[in-house]
Protein backbone atom coordinates (compact mmCIF):
# COMPACT_ATOMS: atom_id res chain seq x y z
CA UNK A 1 0.00 0.00 0.00
CA UNK A 2 1.04 3.49 -0.86
CA UNK A 3 1.28 6.58 1.35
CA UNK A 4 -0.83 9.30 -0.76
CA UNK A 5 0.84 12.89 -0.74
CA UNK A 6 -0.08 14.24 2.95
CA UNK A 7 -1.38 18.12 1.60
CA UNK A 8 -1.24 20.77 4.52
CA UNK A 9 -0.51 24.03 4.62
CA UNK A 10 2.78 24.13 5.50
CA UNK A 11 6.05 25.01 4.34
CA UNK A 12 7.96 22.68 1.14
CA UNK A 13 10.11 21.46 3.27
CA UNK A 14 8.12 20.38 6.08
CA UNK A 15 5.60 19.18 3.13
CA UNK A 16 7.97 16.72 1.77
CA UNK A 17 9.02 15.72 5.31
CA UNK A 18 5.27 14.93 6.12
CA UNK A 19 4.98 13.03 2.85
CA UNK A 20 7.63 10.76 3.81
CA UNK A 21 6.23 10.05 7.08
CA UNK A 22 3.10 9.05 5.05
CA UNK A 23 4.84 6.89 3.38
CA UNK A 24 7.33 5.38 6.13
CA UNK A 25 3.54 4.56 7.97
CA UNK A 26 2.45 2.79 4.87
CA UNK A 27 5.73 0.91 3.59
CA UNK A 28 7.98 0.27 6.30
CA UNK A 29 5.44 -0.03 9.45
CA UNK A 30 2.55 -1.08 7.76
CA UNK A 31 -0.14 1.06 8.93
CA UNK A 32 -3.58 0.45 7.73
CA UNK A 33 -4.93 3.20 5.38
CA UNK A 34 -8.18 3.63 8.51
CA UNK A 35 -5.00 4.48 10.40
CA UNK A 36 -3.04 6.51 8.55
CA UNK A 37 -6.07 8.44 7.94
CA UNK A 38 -6.78 9.12 11.52
CA UNK A 39 -3.07 10.69 12.11
CA UNK A 40 -3.37 12.92 8.75
CA UNK A 41 -6.53 14.18 10.42
CA UNK A 42 -4.65 14.66 13.94
CA UNK A 43 -1.54 15.83 12.14
CA UNK A 44 -3.74 18.55 9.97
CA UNK A 45 -5.24 19.80 13.25
CA UNK A 46 -2.37 20.66 15.08
CA UNK A 47 -0.57 22.02 11.82
CA UNK A 48 -3.72 24.59 11.64
CA UNK A 49 -3.48 25.61 15.35
CA UNK A 50 0.36 26.14 14.65
CA UNK A 51 -0.25 28.85 11.43
CA UNK A 52 -2.55 30.67 13.48
CA UNK A 53 -0.33 30.12 17.02
CA UNK A 54 2.56 31.10 14.96
CA UNK A 55 0.99 34.08 12.64
CA UNK A 56 2.49 32.06 9.81
CA UNK A 57 2.61 28.26 7.74
CA UNK A 58 4.73 25.93 9.95
CA UNK A 59 8.23 24.81 8.66
CA UNK A 60 11.05 22.32 10.05
CA UNK A 61 12.52 25.10 11.68
CA UNK A 62 9.25 26.21 13.26
CA UNK A 63 8.63 22.68 15.03
CA UNK A 64 12.47 22.30 16.17
CA UNK A 65 11.45 25.60 17.93
CA UNK A 66 8.39 25.15 19.87
CA UNK A 67 8.01 24.74 23.28
CA UNK A 68 6.52 22.45 26.26
CA UNK A 69 4.12 25.52 26.09
CA UNK A 70 3.18 25.78 22.81
CA UNK A 71 2.34 22.24 22.74
CA UNK A 72 0.11 22.81 25.92
CA UNK A 73 -1.84 25.76 24.31
CA UNK A 74 -2.71 23.59 21.68
CA UNK A 75 -4.15 20.94 24.09
CA UNK A 76 -6.01 23.13 25.78
CA UNK A 77 -7.23 24.52 22.35
CA UNK A 78 -8.71 21.07 21.40
CA UNK A 79 -10.01 20.68 25.22
CA UNK A 80 -11.89 23.77 24.60
CA UNK A 81 -13.29 22.54 21.00
CA UNK A 82 -14.71 19.42 23.26
CA UNK A 83 -12.48 16.81 22.53
CA UNK A 84 -12.58 13.65 24.96
CA UNK A 85 -9.40 12.87 27.03
CA UNK A 86 -9.23 10.07 24.64
CA UNK A 87 -9.20 11.63 21.47
CA UNK A 88 -6.49 14.06 23.35
CA UNK A 89 -4.34 11.16 23.99
CA UNK A 90 -4.65 9.77 20.19
CA UNK A 91 -3.54 13.19 19.02
CA UNK A 92 -0.70 13.67 21.31
CA UNK A 93 0.42 9.77 20.93
CA UNK A 94 0.31 11.06 16.56
CA UNK A 95 2.38 13.63 17.43
CA UNK A 96 4.72 11.93 19.65
CA UNK A 97 4.81 9.48 16.66
CA UNK A 98 5.59 12.19 14.03
CA UNK A 99 8.28 13.80 15.78
CA UNK A 100 9.91 10.44 16.26
CA UNK A 101 10.13 9.97 12.28
CA UNK A 102 11.54 13.36 11.51
CA UNK A 103 14.12 13.34 14.55
CA UNK A 104 15.67 9.92 13.43
CA UNK A 105 15.60 11.37 9.44
CA UNK A 106 17.72 14.16 11.29
CA UNK A 107 15.08 16.90 10.24
CA UNK A 108 13.79 18.29 13.50
CA UNK A 109 15.30 17.80 17.16
CA UNK A 110 13.20 18.84 20.15
CA UNK A 111 13.20 17.62 23.48
CA UNK A 112 10.52 19.72 24.68
CA UNK A 113 7.40 17.37 23.19
CA UNK A 114 8.44 14.52 25.86
CA UNK A 115 8.05 16.77 28.47
CA UNK A 116 4.26 17.60 27.73
CA UNK A 117 2.39 14.39 29.52
CA UNK A 118 -0.42 13.20 27.19
CA UNK A 119 -4.03 13.73 29.22
CA UNK A 120 -5.01 10.39 31.22
CA UNK A 121 -7.48 8.14 29.79
CA UNK A 122 -9.83 6.06 31.74
CA UNK A 123 -9.22 2.18 31.82
CA UNK A 124 -12.28 0.69 29.81
CA UNK A 125 -12.94 -2.94 30.54
CA UNK A 126 -14.75 -4.39 27.48
CA UNK A 127 -18.30 -5.56 28.19
CA UNK A 128 -18.88 -9.39 27.01
CA UNK A 129 -22.34 -10.69 26.70
CA UNK A 130 -23.21 -13.77 28.59
CA UNK A 131 -22.66 -17.45 27.50
CA UNK A 132 -27.28 -17.46 27.09
CA UNK A 133 -27.28 -13.74 25.82
CA UNK A 134 -24.19 -14.81 23.31
CA UNK A 135 -26.72 -17.68 22.16
CA UNK A 136 -30.06 -15.88 22.34
CA UNK A 137 -28.32 -13.28 19.53
CA UNK A 138 -27.17 -15.76 17.43
CA UNK A 139 -30.64 -17.75 17.28
CA UNK A 140 -32.62 -13.85 16.57
CA UNK A 141 -29.89 -12.69 14.33
CA UNK A 142 -32.35 -13.59 11.62
CA UNK A 143 -35.58 -12.16 12.82
CA UNK A 144 -34.58 -8.58 10.88
CA UNK A 145 -34.12 -9.86 7.91
CA UNK A 146 -37.15 -10.31 5.20
CA UNK A 147 -34.80 -11.74 2.80
CA UNK A 148 -33.73 -15.17 3.64
CA UNK A 149 -30.24 -14.69 2.36
CA UNK A 150 -29.72 -11.38 4.11
CA UNK A 151 -31.27 -13.20 7.39
CA UNK A 152 -28.45 -16.06 6.42
CA UNK A 153 -25.69 -13.65 6.42
CA UNK A 154 -26.10 -11.83 9.83
CA UNK A 155 -26.17 -15.72 11.15
CA UNK A 156 -22.93 -16.61 9.51
CA UNK A 157 -21.37 -13.54 10.40
CA UNK A 158 -22.27 -12.89 13.81
CA UNK A 159 -21.69 -16.77 14.54
CA UNK A 160 -18.04 -16.16 13.17
CA UNK A 161 -17.36 -13.55 15.60
CA UNK A 162 -18.47 -14.91 18.12
CA UNK A 163 -17.29 -18.21 17.34
CA UNK A 164 -13.98 -17.17 16.31
CA UNK A 165 -13.12 -13.91 17.60
CA UNK A 166 -12.73 -11.96 14.79
CA UNK A 167 -12.71 -8.39 14.73
CA UNK A 168 -15.68 -6.73 12.44
CA UNK A 169 -13.28 -5.71 9.77
CA UNK A 170 -11.31 -9.32 9.73
CA UNK A 171 -14.77 -10.73 8.74
CA UNK A 172 -15.40 -7.83 6.30
CA UNK A 173 -11.85 -8.02 4.78
CA UNK A 174 -12.27 -11.97 3.95
CA UNK A 175 -13.20 -12.87 0.24
CA UNK A 176 -15.21 -15.84 -1.08
CA UNK A 177 -11.80 -17.75 -1.37
CA UNK A 178 -11.27 -17.37 2.11
CA UNK A 179 -14.08 -18.18 3.38
CA UNK A 180 -14.27 -20.47 6.52
CA UNK A 181 -15.24 -24.20 4.88
CA UNK A 182 -12.73 -26.22 6.60
CA UNK A 183 -10.90 -26.63 10.12
CA UNK A 184 -9.48 -23.68 10.19
CA UNK A 185 -8.14 -19.90 8.40
CA UNK A 186 -5.31 -17.23 8.15
CA UNK A 187 -6.38 -14.20 9.41
CA UNK A 188 -4.53 -11.18 8.69
CA UNK A 189 -5.13 -8.76 11.60
CA UNK A 190 -4.05 -4.88 12.71
CA UNK A 191 -0.73 -4.30 11.18
CA UNK A 192 -0.96 -7.19 8.38
CA UNK A 193 -0.33 -9.61 11.41
CA UNK A 194 -1.49 -12.78 9.94
CA UNK A 195 -3.07 -16.05 12.39
CA UNK A 196 -4.64 -19.41 12.58
CA UNK A 197 -8.01 -19.16 13.75
CA UNK A 198 -9.91 -22.97 14.71
CA UNK A 199 -13.60 -23.14 12.78
CA UNK A 200 -16.10 -24.82 14.66
CA UNK A 201 -18.47 -27.01 12.54
CA UNK A 202 -21.19 -24.90 13.55
CA UNK A 203 -19.91 -21.95 12.01
CA UNK A 204 -18.75 -23.65 8.52
CA UNK A 205 -22.36 -24.76 8.50
CA UNK A 206 -24.02 -21.29 9.34
CA UNK A 207 -21.06 -19.85 6.51
CA UNK A 208 -22.10 -22.89 3.80
CA UNK A 209 -26.07 -22.25 4.53
CA UNK A 210 -25.21 -18.13 3.47
CA UNK A 211 -23.33 -19.14 0.40
CA UNK A 212 -26.27 -21.51 -0.57
CA UNK A 213 -28.65 -18.83 -0.27
CA UNK A 214 -26.53 -16.10 -1.86
CA UNK A 215 -28.60 -14.59 -5.22
CA UNK A 216 -25.28 -12.94 -6.59
CA UNK A 217 -22.41 -14.56 -8.50
CA UNK A 218 -18.89 -13.47 -7.67
CA UNK A 219 -15.29 -14.37 -8.30
CA UNK A 220 -12.90 -16.29 -5.53
CA UNK A 221 -11.43 -12.57 -4.60
CA UNK A 222 -15.47 -10.73 -4.50
CA UNK A 223 -15.54 -9.96 -0.86
CA UNK A 224 -17.56 -13.46 1.54
CA UNK A 225 -19.84 -10.95 2.99
CA UNK A 226 -22.63 -8.96 0.77
CA UNK A 227 -24.75 -5.92 1.40
CA UNK A 228 -28.31 -5.73 -0.03
CA UNK A 229 -26.91 -4.39 -3.38
CA UNK A 230 -24.12 -6.83 -3.99
CA UNK A 231 -21.32 -4.37 -2.65
CA UNK A 232 -19.17 -5.32 -0.06
CA UNK A 233 -20.93 -5.32 3.59
CA UNK A 234 -20.17 -2.14 5.26
CA UNK A 235 -19.61 -1.97 9.06
CA UNK A 236 -22.13 0.42 9.54
CA UNK A 237 -24.88 -1.73 8.31
CA UNK A 238 -23.90 -4.66 10.92
CA UNK A 239 -23.94 -2.40 14.28
CA UNK A 240 -27.31 -1.21 13.15
CA UNK A 241 -28.42 -4.75 12.72
CA UNK A 242 -27.09 -5.43 16.11
CA UNK A 243 -29.03 -2.37 17.35
CA UNK A 244 -32.30 -3.55 16.44
CA UNK A 245 -31.67 -7.16 18.28
CA UNK A 246 -30.94 -5.60 21.51
CA UNK A 247 -34.35 -4.18 22.46
CA UNK A 248 -35.69 -8.34 20.90
CA UNK A 249 -33.48 -9.80 23.46
CA UNK A 250 -33.10 -6.82 26.43
CA UNK A 251 -29.28 -6.74 25.96
CA UNK A 252 -27.71 -3.14 26.82
CA UNK A 253 -26.43 -0.79 24.29
CA UNK A 254 -22.54 -2.54 25.19
CA UNK A 255 -24.15 -5.47 23.45
CA UNK A 256 -22.24 -4.26 19.79
CA UNK A 257 -20.90 -6.77 16.74
CA UNK A 258 -17.35 -5.85 18.61
CA UNK A 259 -18.63 -8.09 22.08
CA UNK A 260 -18.86 -11.36 20.68
CA UNK A 261 -15.48 -11.01 20.44
CA UNK A 262 -15.06 -10.08 23.65
CA UNK A 263 -17.70 -12.61 24.41
CA UNK A 264 -15.26 -15.59 22.47
CA UNK A 265 -12.51 -14.67 24.94
CA UNK A 266 -14.19 -14.36 27.91
CA UNK A 267 -15.65 -17.71 27.36
CA UNK A 268 -13.04 -19.07 26.37
CA UNK A 269 -11.29 -18.30 29.25
CA UNK A 270 -13.75 -19.24 32.08
CA UNK A 271 -14.17 -22.74 30.10
CA UNK A 272 -10.07 -23.13 31.41
CA UNK A 273 -8.66 -21.66 28.06
CA UNK A 274 -4.95 -20.47 28.54
CA UNK A 275 -4.08 -17.10 28.07
CA UNK A 276 -1.19 -17.45 25.52
CA UNK A 277 -3.53 -19.74 23.51
CA UNK A 278 -6.36 -16.83 23.69
CA UNK A 279 -3.61 -14.10 22.97
CA UNK A 280 -2.81 -16.11 19.85
CA UNK A 281 -6.20 -16.24 18.67
CA UNK A 282 -7.19 -13.06 19.32
CA UNK A 283 -4.15 -11.51 17.54
CA UNK A 284 -3.00 -9.53 20.19
CA UNK A 285 0.67 -8.71 20.55
CA UNK A 286 0.48 -8.08 24.19
CA UNK A 287 -0.64 -10.09 27.31
CA UNK A 288 -1.59 -7.38 29.16
CA UNK A 289 -4.50 -6.50 26.15
CA UNK A 290 -5.37 -9.97 26.34
CA UNK A 291 -6.05 -9.27 30.05
CA UNK A 292 -8.39 -6.18 29.61
CA UNK A 293 -10.13 -8.23 26.73
CA UNK A 294 -11.39 -11.61 29.08
CA UNK A 295 -12.29 -9.69 32.15
CA UNK A 296 -9.53 -11.31 34.07
CA UNK A 297 -10.32 -10.87 37.87
CA UNK A 298 -7.35 -11.91 40.57
CA UNK A 299 -8.84 -14.73 41.47
CA UNK A 300 -8.59 -16.05 38.03
CA UNK A 301 -5.24 -14.94 37.93
CA UNK A 302 -3.98 -16.74 41.05
CA UNK A 303 -5.99 -20.03 40.20
CA UNK A 304 -4.25 -19.81 37.07
CA UNK A 305 -0.58 -19.31 38.63
CA UNK A 306 -1.21 -22.52 41.06
CA UNK A 307 -2.48 -24.92 38.19
CA UNK A 308 0.55 -24.02 35.99
CA UNK A 309 3.56 -22.82 38.17
CA UNK A 310 6.00 -25.58 39.39
CA UNK A 311 6.49 -24.09 42.44
CA UNK A 312 2.67 -23.94 43.15
CA UNK A 313 2.09 -27.26 43.24
CA UNK A 314 2.28 -30.09 45.70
Amino acid sequence: MSAAPIDFTVRPDLAAALTGWGRWLAEEKRSSAHTIDAYGRDLAAFLSFLTVHLGEPPDLAALSALTAADFRAYLARRGGEGLSRASLARAMSTLRGAFRYLDRAGLVHNPALATVRSPRVPRSVPRPLAVDEAMDTLAVAAEEQDEPWLAARDVALFTLLYGAGLRLGEALALTRREAPTGDSIVITGKGRKQRMVPILPVVRSAIAAYLDLLPYRGEPDSPLFLGARGKRLNPGVVQRQMRRLRPLLGLPDTATPHALRHSFATHLLAGGGDLRTIQDLLGHSSLSTTQRYTAIDSARLTQVYRDAHPRAKG
